[in-house]
């Protein structure tokens, strides 16, 4: 039985622990039950720092930590990654397990710091674990349309009198994640491109996912959500929100190795993503596969790929100008 482990500090989602036993119990991925609960209802520092040790001290040789950035809820993601995973394990004889980045924690430093091993990123996470500790990136996802680029979409309210990004001034704008490529990073490049300020907003705020972002529109708290591509389109077709305005095509999220992982170990994981066949022979162990943004499996991935948001991200300071290290090839 493939288990997930749940490290971090503070990790104020811990209650997660009940959700993932309803992940790995199931014996079908498509059936998974998925519980809302009560986000006060979760252990306590000692109890995690305690859970953390016993963790370490149970390593199994060949084991690594995959973290993540967070897309839509942490049960759902979870849900996505934990039949991926097998496929890494049975793929390359190696164990993976999961970890989740608590809340005020950066899944960049995490992966600097060894506490994953690899981890699925945007790439402003990327940038970020690249320009501090010397990253890698080991391959791009490859999108239900066959690209391995994304975009960014501005999305209203169905019946909303906002028509293009020029009525955006003295309106309310959602962001994702204040780390977030499609949530935050692309968004401001848009607003940026259509002489939109943040000063000109009535109000803005980071909600902290994609998922929350599109809710925040949704329930009438903000009038805007800078949004990833797919998941505007699927609310889009269920008459929920209204794409307003598309971005650019960018570099999409992909896989990442920490410097310290063994070239050998990272090879062979690029390899087995590079094979992996979401479409065809490994779509049946996976679970909604297909609304993530590696939907159609994984593509070659060069740094030059990222030279023009590493330039925005400067721009915006979210790395710094004058400490950007080279990716080795």
């Amino acid at each position: 039985m493939h288990k997930i482990l749940f490290l971090g500090k503070n990790f104020k989602l811990a209650v997660l622990l009940l959700s993932s036993l309803l992940v790995i119990s199931c014996d079908s991925h498509n059936d998974i039950p998925l519980l809302n609960m009560d986000i006060e209802d979760r252990l306590t520092n000692s109890e995690l720092e305690e859970i953390q040790n016993k963790q370490l001290q149970a390593h199994i040789p060949n084991t690594y930590y995959f973290g993540f950035d967070l897309r839509a809820s942490p049960q759902e993601d979870a849900a996505q990654y934990v039949p991926f995973l097998k496929y890494l394990e049975d793929a390359t004889g190696y164990h993976f397990k999961l970890h989740f980045t608590a809340k005020g924690h950066s899944l960049a430093d995490e992966l600097g710091q060894n506490r994953v091993q690899f981890a699925s990123m945007g790439a402003i996470s990327f940038l970020q674990a690249q320009t501090r500790y010397g990253a890698q990136s080991l391959a791009r996802g490859i999108n239900a349309k066959g690209k391995a680029a994304y975009q960014s979409v501005f999305i209203v309210r169905p019946k909303s009198p906002i028509r293009s990004i020029k009525d955006f001034k003295n309106r309310k704008l959602a962001f994702g994640s204040r780390d977030s490529t499609q949530g935050h990073l692309i968004p401001r490049i848009m607003l940026k491109e259509n002489g939109i300020s943040l000063s000109d907003l009535a109000k803005y705020t980071f909600t902290g996912s994609h998922q929350n972002c599109a809710e925040a529109v949704i329930s009438h708290r903000f009038d805007i959500c800078g949004l990833q591509d797919q998941m505007a389109d699927d609310l889009a077709s269920q008459g929920l929100v209204k794409v307003i305005q598309r971005s650019k095509y960018y570099p999409s999220s992909g896989i990442v190795a920490n410097s310290l992982v063994p070239v050998g170990v990272r090879n062979k994981v690029k390899q087995a993503l590079l094979d992996f066949d979401p479409l065809g022979k490994d779509s049946k162990s996976l679970y909604h596969w297909n609304q993530t943004e590696m939907s159609g499996g994984f593509a070659e991935s060069r740094a030059v790929d990222y030279d023009t948001l590493r330039q925005w991200a400067v721009k915006f300071g979210f790395l710094q100008k004058n400490n950007v290290k080279v990716q080795l090839q």
